[in-house]
């Protein structure tokens, strides 16, 4: 019985110091966020640039101007109509470049609960991801993430930086 128990010790200590190098993340850190596509395709954290291999890459030519927010009604995450042609174009620019790849990272105003908001954001960003599926991008060009109402792009408490806070960003990634 004495061997059985100093096995499990030891089984045990070997376990709890494999865990101590695997780092968890910190939701409260800042950089936590949530992400995931609902369907098992790629999706990463806005930390974590192994998937894409990085950083935002501007765009480049006629393209330039494009938009790269998408702005939603209170509590929605139905694409407006007005949205479609934007969508089509950066679409267009997916499925004519194979190695382009996105992020889309959605966003909410400070009303409603932390979790709701980071719900809020996730269905908003995946709402942009399946237009983008529709007209020719492919999934493994798109990741999501929800950042809720933590990133801001405008402070206050008025209906003007309600309706800026929510929102899907497009980033290229390199």
């Amino acid at each position: 019985m004495s061997q059985y128990r100093i096995f499990l010790i030891s089984l045990l200590a070997a376990i709890v110091a494999g865990c101590a190098s695997t780092s968890i993340p910190d939701p409260e850190a800042g950089d936590g966020s949530m992400d995931s596509s609902g369907d098992g395709s790629s999706s990463s954290g806005f930390e974590d640039r192994s998937a894409f291999g990085g950083e935002d890459v501007p765009f480049e030519g006629s393209d330039a101007a494009m938009t790269m927010i998408i702005y939603f009604d209170f509590d929605q995450s139905d694409l407006k109509p007005q949205y479609a042609d934007l969508l089509a174009r950066h679409a267009n620019r997916l499925s004519n470049n194979s190695a382009a790849r996105i992020r889309l990272e959605g966003h909410a105003d400070e009303r409603g609960s932390r979790e709701y908001n980071i719900g809020l954001g996730e269905r908003r960003s995946q709402a942009v991801r399946r237009m983008l599926l529709i007209q020719g991008a492919t999934t493994s060009q798109i990741s999501t993430v929800s950042f809720g109402e933590e990133r801001p792009a405008a402070f206050g408490s008025n209906e003007e930086s309600y309706a800026l806070n929510r929102r899907v960003e497009i980033k290229y990634l390199n």
